[in-house]
């Protein structure tokens, strides 16, 4: 192992492969080896420009070969003759790699093993598959890396494919129990394994390992070590706050002027309406069709008059059918097949995705919606598919601008994001705001609201989205949301779908989103025409406005509303500090209270914010739960009476409300 000092950086060759750890950003390193001779020069989700920082580095020879060191702030590195790594907080080891080969760490057992700690893996003719161990560490707790649906919110001992797929999300930041927070900061389909014997990242496909590491003293330090580097999220209109009003789908705009006048009829005060899917002629037109849209501008117009934004649908899709989609073939604007044919995505078409890691494709995508969209007054986009859907995931049959699926796939939807953020930004007086299904590390600086995606309509799916949600807020994804009632719905008259319905709405009034949306059966309602194409032959959904549900149920969802609105000031102050330092609106109760270990093993209960502890009912005809109150006083917003903390209470949970207590 031959080690140097380049310019403050730790260097290292060995038998092929360099080796390179810097400083980048608070007591943080950025860890980089490949086997080219030399670095590709992608900083992927590092975006920020990199903050100034002193190391140490020293060199020695020892009795068993050279070994060296680099130290910034509390973290430090060190590096022996055989290439193992191993990380210290204040000198106490927490992170080494797994190294089971002869000779070469500390450690003596298993040598005969024949395991290395960085694995480079050559394709025939093309790239390396990647696999890097870690020795585990028995008791830590591991959180973050976005959206999984399972109801783990601890990842310790999860097997996770960091793969995009419609309701999972792949962010690849976690953050340890043991005061470290870890970026894998590489965009390539892999699988990461939190063992009990080891931790593996793989990468499928890669040019080089690219990793971040950081100490902190507790979770909101490693956050905002991350979101330093990676972004931050711009500031949240107010007039956002409150209710988004969405489903499955308003076919006309008709149909949406008459949902927002009866939202005003009925007292239900919206901030926004959605206009989903097929409101088009053919998925890649990117336009109304004009036979149930004859004049959106108008419709825009009204709608704010009434105080209300509008927000469109737009998918990556682009049917063969397509008035773009020859000339984007032609200009290489689309996702390209190594094998095969040109169908990528079958829903409602033959259709392939259009190319959003292409810089061009970005601007081709922008410009059309800019003219059928923006200019016409919509305020929003709703960036669906955006991970982007496929017919099937064969991510070794596909190729981007940016390089191979298997290379770059994860950061699709960020690239889909900057579609519409990067221009939007400059040519609006605030800050864009778009929602979309998927996200990758550092999605959180583009105006992006995250969704979870296409979830069931069971008390299940619903325990999953707070463990979600939970996560991708230690991933550093703040704006995220979910479909109130779930996505998918057979019978909106069933009694149990619509307890299930208020549960989710009292929860989603304490998440930073409130977003009505779903998919809700019977689908007895007729089509429009009989056309195969265009805004009028696809199925709908029943209707799903909060009077929808019976008038018990509204009276609760309306009383709930009032609840949101009287929180917005507060809320406000949520998505500030967001913007400031990263940290999650919606968080686990160890962020607040990081010395309660009982905190570190609550997950059916979180803090929204520092100030309201909330706990969701998560089962069917659950009338009273089981509620851990951490040190300190607690009042019951609901009666205003005051526990004291540290203890676990029996709260009651009628169907008119959940518990929610307010920090004394």
């Amino acid at each position: 192992m031959l080690f140097s000092n380049e310019s403050g950086a730790l260097v290292a060759k060995r038998q092929g492969e360099t080796l390179r750890i810097e400083a980048w950003g608070k007591d943080a390193f950025r860890v980089r080896s490949t086997m080219y001779p030399e670095f590709t020069g992608n900083d992927w989700a590092l975006t920020e420009e990199k903050p100034e920082a002193k190391t140490v580095i020293s060199i020695t020879e020892r009795e068993d070969g050279p070994f060296a060191e680099i130290s910034n702030g509390r973290i430090k590195a060190t590096v022996n003759f055989a290439g193992v790594l191993t990380f210290y907080r204040d000198d106490k080891m927490f992170l080494r790699e797994y190294f089971r080969n002869y000779g070469g760490t500390e450690s003596k057992e298993s040598r005969c093993l024949k395991y290395v700690n960085r694995d480079f893996r050559p394709y025939v003719g093309g790239d390396y598959h990647l696999t890097v161990k870690f020795e585990s560490n028995d008791g830590e707790k591991i959180f973050g890396m976005g959206q999984y649906q399972q109801p783990y919110t601890n990842l310790k001992g999860c097997v996770l494919n960091m793969e995009q797929r419609n309701s999972q999300i792949t962010v690849p930041f976690a953050v340890s129990s043991l005061g470290y927070g870890f970026l894998w900061n590489n965009p390539a389909v892999g699988r990461v394994t939190f063992g009990n014997n080891y931790t593996e990242w793989i990468a499928e496909a890669t040019k080089e390992m690219d990793y971040w590491i950081t100490v902190g003293d507790a979770p909101r330090n490693l956050i905002a070590n991350y979101t330093e580097v990676t972004g931050r999220s711009p500031e949240m209109p107010e007039d956002l706050l409150g209710l988004w009003q969405c489903k499955l789908r308003y076919r006309t705009q008709e149909e949406v002027l008459k949902v927002a006048h009866d939202c005003q009829k009925n007292g239900v005060l919206i901030d926004c309406i959605v206009i989903d899917f097929f409101h088009w002629t053919v998925q890649g037109d990117w336009k109304f069709d004009e036979k149930y849209w004859p004049d959106p501008k108008a419709m825009v117009d009204e709608l704010h008059s009434m105080g209300i934004k509008v927000m469109v649908s737009v998918w990556p899709s682009v049917d063969k059918r397509s008035e773009n989609f020859y000339d984007m073939l032609e200009r290489g604007l689309l996702l390209k097949n190594e094998r095969g044919g040109l169908q990528n995505y079958d829903y409602q078409g033959d259709c392939t995705i259009f190319d959003a890691t292409n810089p061009e494709a970005r601007d081709y995508v922008w410009n059309i919606c800019k003219k059928n969209y923006y200019d016409l007054g919509i305020d929003m986009f709703w960036l669906d598919n955006s991970e982007p859907d496929l017919v099937k995931y064969d991510f070794d049959s596909l190729r981007y601008h940016m390089g191979p699926a298997l290379e770059v796939s994860n950061i699709y939807p960020q690239c889909y994001s900057r579609v519409f953020y990067d221009k939007m930004k400059d040519i609006q007086d605030r800050p864009p705001v778009n929602l979309l299904r998927s996200a990758w590390a550092g999605s959180q600086k583009y105006g992006n609201v995250v969704w979870s995606g296409d979830v069931p309509s069971t008390f299940e799916a619903f325990r999953d989205q707070l463990a979600a949600g939970l996560n991708m807020g230690l991933a550093g994804i703040s704006w995220w949301t979910t479909d109130i009632g779930g996505f998918m719905t057979d019978d909106v008259n069933d009694p149990d779908f619509r307890q299930l319905l208020v549960r989710w709405f009292e929860f989603a009034v304490f998440s930073p989103v409130l977003r009505i949306h779903g998919d809700r059966g019977p689908y007895n309602i007729p089509a429009l025409d009989d056309r195969d194409f265009g805004g009028g032959y696809l199925h709908t959904g029943q209707d799903n406005e909060l009077w929808s549900y019976g008038e018990d149920n509204f009276k609760i969802m309306k009383d709930q509303l009032a609840l949101r609105h009287k929180l917005i000031p507060y809320i406000k102050t949520l998505y500030e500090e967001t913007s400031k330092n990263g940290s999650p609106i919606l968080r686990t109760l160890f962020y607040e209270f990081p010395e309660d270990e009982k905190c570190w093993e609550t997950y059916d209960e979180y803090m929204f914010g520092d100030k309201y502890l909330v706990a969701p009912v998560l089962n069917l005809n659950e009338y009273e739960r089981q509620v851990y109150l951490p040190a300190g006083k607690w009042e019951d917003i609901r009666d205003g009476k005051v526990y004291e903390g540290g203890q676990t209470i029996t709260a009651s949970a009628p169907i008119e409300s959940i518990p929610v207590f307010e920090k004394k």
